[in-house]
Formats: C-alpha cells, sequence, structure tokens
C-alpha cells in the first residue's frame, strides 16, 4: 500500500510526513480543469472559430482565397504546384548532372521493352507501351514531388487494366480474324484502356481537390505489398500462353489464375518447341542479370541492362533465322513512327469504366505514394500527398488522351534510378530522350522481337514482388495481426482478383482496427514509490476505497457496451452477471503476467467498496454522441451508487463532445482534473485517511 500513499503529501499542522518524497521534487494544488484554465489560460479559440455562423465561416475562406489571389499568393501557388520552380534554382549541377543523366538513360533502356511487354499485359500493341513510357514521365517530372520516382507502365496496373479490357472489348468468337477486323479490335481495346486512364485521372484529381492525399493510409503496407505479390503471381500465370507459344484466349473474373493453369494444362500438348526454346534461353539469360545486378549492386557503375540485350539478341536471331515464317512464332511487327494524334477518349464510357477506374486510381496513389515516402525518408526531404494526387492525376488524365494506358510509379525502375546514381526529377527528361528516340527512330529495329520475350521481360519484372514473401516470418514475429491481414489480402487476390482481393484487404484491415478497439485492457493503475508515475504495478498498490483506471481506446458506439460493462465490473455496479461477460477481457498486472479477474467469490462480501473512482482519459483519443452518453449514464449510475467520480487528463475534443453533451449537468467543474496524480491527490484528500490535511501534487 505504500506505493500508493505516497500518491500526496498530507500532513496536518506541526506534523511531519512519513511519506518518502521523490527527490527534488516540488509540491502544489491540485488543479481541476477550470483551475487551469483560469490560471494559464488554453489552446488556440478553435471552439469559437467552429461555434461562428456558416456564413461567417464561409466570409473568412472566402477572404483568404482572395488573398490566395493576390501578387505573391499566386507565386506561392504557383511554387507548390510546379515544384521545378523550388528545387531547379538550387540544383547542383556538377554534383547532380551525371548521376541523373547516367540513372535517366538507364531507366529509358529499361523502359523500351517493358513498356512494349506491359502493353501485351494491358491486351494493346506494343507501341503503346512506348508511349505510356514517355507522355507520364515527362509530366511527373513537372508535376511530382518525389525527387527518386521513376513512373511509367507498371505490371499490377497492366494487369488490373487488362483485365478491365477484355472484359469491355471481348474476343470475338472464331480464332481466325482478317487484317482489318485486327486492326478494329485493336483500337477498341486501345480506347478502352485510354478511357480507363482517363477515368483513374479524373479520380485522382477530384481527390486532389477534396484534399483527400489521406486516404493512402488507408491503404496499409501489409494490403500493398500482399497485392502486388498476388498480382505477380496473376502476371507468371497470365504470360504462361505466350511463353509456350499457345494461341489460349484471356481468362478474366474470379478464379482466373486457375481457369488459366487448367487450359494450360489442356493445351500443353500444342504448344510450340520454337517460343518454348526462345522463352527457356531468354530467362536463362534475364534472371541471372537480374541477380547480378542485386549482388553486385555497390561493384558495379551502372546496373547491366539485360533486357535490352535479350531483345537485340532475340532480334537478330529472329530475322537472320526466320523464325516467323518458318516456326510461326509471334513477332512485334511494325512499330508506327512519331506519335498519335490527340484522341478524347468517348466519354459515353466514363460511367461503366468507373468500378474499375477506381481501384486503379487506389492502387497508383498508394503504391505512388507509398514509394515516394519511403526514398524521401531515405535521402532527408517531404513529399506533398495531395501534388502527388495531382501529378498521377494529372499524368493519367493528360496521357489519356495520347492513346496511353493507366500508369503510375514502378517498383523496378525506381529501385534502378536511385542504383544508377538519380537524385533528382531531372533523370525523366533523359528517360524520356531514349523513349523518344526510339519512337522517331529505333522503332524498325524492334520488327522481328518475339512477343515470347516480352512475356519473359514481364515474368523476370516480377522478381521484386515474388521476394516480399520472405519478409512473412518477420511480420509474424512483429505482429500477427499484420501478418493476417498479409495473408488475407493475398489469398483474396490470388483465389477471385486482383480488384476483389484490393477490396477485401482494405475492408479486412479496417476491422481489424475495429476489433481491436474492442478487445481493450482497462487498466488498474498504482503509483510507483518515490515517483509521480502512475503504472500499472506488479504488485497490488491499493488505498481501501479508491480505484485508478486507464481505458486506452476511443469511445464511439463499437465500444460503449465493453465501455459499461468493464466500469460496471469493476465499481460493482452491475452484480455478478457483469463480472461473467468481462472475465478475461480487463487485464490486471500481478505477479509479472497478464490474469483474468476472477469471479469464484463473493467480492463485494469481502473486499471494500469503492468510494472513490479516477478514470485517466487520456488514452480516450476520441469520443462520439453515443460514447458521450455513455459516460454520462456511467455518472449518474456511481451517484446514485455513492461513488465520487473524478475524471482526468481528457483532450480538448473528448472534453469538447462530453460538455456539449451535459456532463456538467452529472458532475461538477471540481471534478475534471487535468493529470492523474492531481485526480489522485483530491482523491486521497476525499477519503481523509488520517484526519484533515492540506493536500498537495509532487510536481
Amino acid at each position: 500500500m505504500s506505493g500508493l500513499l505516497g500518491a500526496r503529501t498530507c500532513s496536518s499542522p506541526g506534523e511531519a510526513s512519513d511519506i518518502e518524497s521523490p527527490m527534488g521534487a516540488k509540491l502544489r494544488e491540485p488543479l481541476t480543469e477550470a483551475r487551469f484554465q483560469q490560471l494559464f489560460g488554453g489552446a488556440e479559440q478553435e471552439p469559437e472559430e467552429l461555434a461562428e455562423p456558416g456564413w461567417s465561416r464561409l466570409c473568412s475562406r472566402w477572404r483568404r482565397w482572395v488573398c490566395a489571389c493576390s501578387g505573391p499568393g499566386a507565386w506561392r501557388l504557383l511554387l507548390a504546384r510546379l515544384p521545378p520552380l523550388r528545387w531547379l534554382p538550387h540544383y547542383r549541377w556538377r554534383a547532380w548532372l551525371l548521376g541523373d543523366a547516367v540513372a535517366g538513360v538507364t531507366v529509358g533502356i529499361v523502359h523500351v521493352p517493358q513498356g512494349m511487354a506491359f502493353a501485351l499485359l494491358t491486351s494493346v500493341p506494343p507501341v503503346f507501351g512506348l508511349y505510356t513510357s514517355f507522355f507520364p514521365v515527362l509530366i511527373y517530372t513537372l508535376l511530382g514531388t518525389g525527387r527518386h520516382l521513376s513512373t511509367g507502365t507498371f505490371a499490377v496496373l497492366s494487369l488490373m487494366a487488362g483485365s478491365a479490357v477484355e472484359r469491355m472489348v471481348p474476343e470475338p468468337l472464331g480464332g481466325n480474324r482478317s487484317g482489318i477486323e485486327t486492326e478494329q479490335l485493336d483500337a477498341q481495346r486501345v480506347g478502352a484502356a485510354a478511357a480507363l486512364a482517363f477515368g483513374s485521372g479524373a479520380l485522382m484529381l477530384g481527390m486532389f481537390a477534396l484534399q483527400l492525399g489521406v486516404l493512402s493510409t488507408f491503404l496499409s503496407e501489409p494490403v500493398v505489398k500482399a497485392l502486388t505479390s498476388g498480382a505477380a503471381l496473376h502476371v507468371l500465370v497470365s504470360q504462361l500462353p505466350s511463353l509456350l507459344g499457345l494461341p489460349l484466349p484471356r481468362q478474366i473474373g474470379c478464379f482466373a489464375l486457375f481457369k488459366t493453369l487448367a487450359a494450360v494444362m489442356t493445351a500443353l500438348p500444342r504448344s510450340s518447341p520454337a517460343e518454348l526454346t526462345i522463352s527457356a534461353l531468354s530467362l536463362a539469360l534475364l534472371v541471372p542479370v537480374k541477380e547480378l545486378n542485386v549482388r553486385f549492386r555497390d561493384r558495379l557503375p551502372t546496373p547491366i541492362p539485360g533486357e535490352i540485350v535479350m531483345v537485340l539478341l532475340a532480334s537478330v536471331l529472329c530475322f537472320t533465322s526466320s523464325l516467323d515464317t518458318r516456326y510461326n512464332v509471334q513477332i512485334v511487327g511494325l512499330l508506327p513512327g512519331g506519335f498519335p494524334q490527340p484522341l478524347l477518349p468517348n466519354l459515353a464510357e466514363l460511367p461503366g469504366i468507373l468500378a474499375d477506374s477506381l481501384p486503379i486510381a487506389l492502387v497508383t496513389f498508394a503504391v505512388s505514394a507509398s514509394l515516394a515516402s519511403i526514398y524521401a525518408d531515405k535521402h532527408n526531404y517531404t513529399i506533398d500527398s495531395n501534388q502527388e494526387l495531382l501529378a498521377h492525376g494529372v499524368s493519367n488524365l493528360i496521357s489519356s488522351l495520347f492513346s496511353c494506358f493507366p500508369n503510375s510509379a514502378t517498383l523496378a525502375t525506381t529501385s534502378l534510378l536511385v542504383d544508377a546514381g538519380g537524385n533528382t526529377q531531372l533523370a525523366g527528361l533523359f528517360s524520356c530522350m531514349v523513349v523518344l528516340s526510339v519512337l522517331l527512330w529505333l522503332g524498325p529495329f524492334f520488327y522481328y522481337l518475339p512477343k515470347a520475350v516480352l512475356a519473359c521481360i514481364n515474368i523476370s519484372s516480377m522478381r521484386q514482388m515474388f521476394f516480399q514473401m520472405q519478409e512473412l516470418p518477420q511480420l509474424w514475429r512483429i505482429s500477427r495481426v499484420d501478418f493476417a491481414v498479409w495473408m488475407v489480402t493475398w489469398v483474396a487476390v490470388v483465389t477471385l482478383s486482383v480488384d476483389l482481393g484490393l477490396a477485401i484487404g482494405v475492408v479486412f484491415s479496417m476491422m481489424t482496427v475495429i476489433c481491436r478497439t474492442q478487445r481493450v485492457q482497462c487498466l488498474a493503475l498504482g503509483l510507483a514509490e518515490g515517483t509521480e508515475l502512475y503504472r500499472p504495478l506488479r504488485e497490488n498498490h491499493k488505498v481501501p476505497g479508491l480505484c485508478i483506471l486507464s481505458y486506452p481506446t476511443p469511445l464511439y458506439f463499437g465500444t460503449r457496451g465493453q465501455f459499461r460493462r468493464i466500469l460496471d465490473w469493476h465499481l460493482r455496479l452491475g452484480g455478478g452477471k457483469v463480472r461473467d461477460l468481462v472475465q478475461g477481457q480487463c487485464s490486471f498486472f500481478g505477479s509479472g503476467k497478464q490474469e483474468t479477474p476472477k469471479t469464484d467469490g463473493p467480492p463485494d462480501a469481502v473486499a471494500e467498496s469503492v468510494r472513490v473512482v479516477v478514470l485517466d482519459c487520456s488514452g480516450v483519443t476520441f469520443a462520439d454522441a453515443a460514447g458521450a452518453r455513455e459516460v454520462l449514464q456511467l455518472a449518474s449510475r456511481c451517484r446514485d451508487a455513492g461513488i465520487h467520480l473524478l475524471l482526468a487528463q481528457c483532450n480538448a475534443s473528448v472534453l469538447g463532445t462530453l460538455t456539449q453533451a451535459g456532463l456538467l449537468d452529472r458532475v461538477t467543474p471540481e471534478q475534471l482534473f487535468v493529470s492523474v496524480q492531481d485526480a489522485a491527490a483530491h482523491a486521497l484528500e476525499r477519503l481523509e485517511l488520517t484526519g484533515p490535511k492540506t493536500c498537495t501534487v509532487w510536481v
């Protein structure tokens, strides 16, 4: 009991206290919230601002907007929306230019084969992957805040867009199509993919207008990593027909992965030996080169461009051996030079594609924002999440006018850019120059490129996503809940589809947060002897009649029932039935381990009844109307039971909600304290353990 007795220094006149005080302690009177406000004042007067009439707030916002339209305000707005105006004047040309040039050219070389490969994954001709590797990169260089971010084609988005395109423009019945029919089908699919990019860009611009950059937090790291890992498996399986030379229709919808595997196994005897050989040789070159680039990234001056080497070798081999005519090997064909004419997507299709555009927009923003944050933290600068919404929204919207499909930041090329020495967004301009040279002059050299090689590039680019599964053992040790979120999301993505898997992962992760607020550990606090700290102690440090409880969770409609049961159990307000309900839900700290309250005896008859209860509200981050009414009912039940209720350390938001709900009609301002220490000192004075005293609090 000595621990709690040290909670106060109380002595009668002329009497020396036998309680050991903390070294160098100062003494003061207990402070209520009202007394604290009187002595020190409050925070910024936000409640008064909120109490203004609606038209006054609108006028205030209008005046701020008008000020922003002045000359200095417009310049600040321009600086915020065009990041190069901020970093370009401070660019260190001698130190950074060479690194940006080398990194940009290296990434541009990778963009060429990857863009064509991901275009096939999107079910559009390869040249449109080159367009998507040019326009979005150029736009992000002007608007993005991630200095080390590389944008362009991304396998996960290509897979999601390809599934939507195949559903909107399905393969016609009958395998034989004329050249004109093939061109018409490709044109329809290109239009559908561009409409998806337009829709996702418009959604991101809408999110920017509403300043919803905070939405990226709802896609937790386990959800994003499980999504990309599961999508990588979809990419691998979807490329099997191209690897084996099997002209199979693409499977879409739920269980598409298993349908594709079944179709491949059925058609396996009809696979093309020539394309199977090309695929095996390509993977035999690409996979070891990827591994070498990772293992010797510190020793290599620049990563080995295995993709472009494989593209050149395969093109030369196919041309010299006439593989396309002798063995019917599928090749890329002619890449049109220049750029397509700007064309507005069919706006009549937009309402029908919003359901597909929304998950694409969310994945675009989540992956891009998380990648930008990782490298911003590593290199000590900050990003603006709302500006990232603007950058990717404009990037998708404008590039869709040039027949580009959805795009975002990419894991592989971002890592490649950093390893190659990139420092700023200027590297994107050098990357655009490489892609531009292919579009204008070097396109004919890729005429004889086998499509099986592009499928192998797709598979080899998934290396990082597959290796994310290596983090699962560590995630299991750190948090079982996050491990469950990862596994549920991954299983949903693999078995159902990427879109549904994303939705299930987000909902499940939100449910884990809600469920964790339900598993409350209401802690009984005691004072550590010789200190002013109230903590759950290994031994019971109780004062008869005094109960100090900490409720460390938000108080809202989902936790109000738990709050009532826990408080009724501790204060013995609801009888044995309530104690049975909460058994195992509250934790006491005794003998170094957690224990559940025992209800096998008659505690009411043995234990002394509670006379004063201190409720530590420091862990209650917010309260809604239902939670506030529960506190009011608790105050009424305590008053009827003869228990004096004290609330300690309520934050301003919670205290405002409780006050608006009518708390001061049930309790007095003298029952609201600024800290647990102040409330405990007042409680000990009220209990009058040794007669009238002047009570003080250690500081």
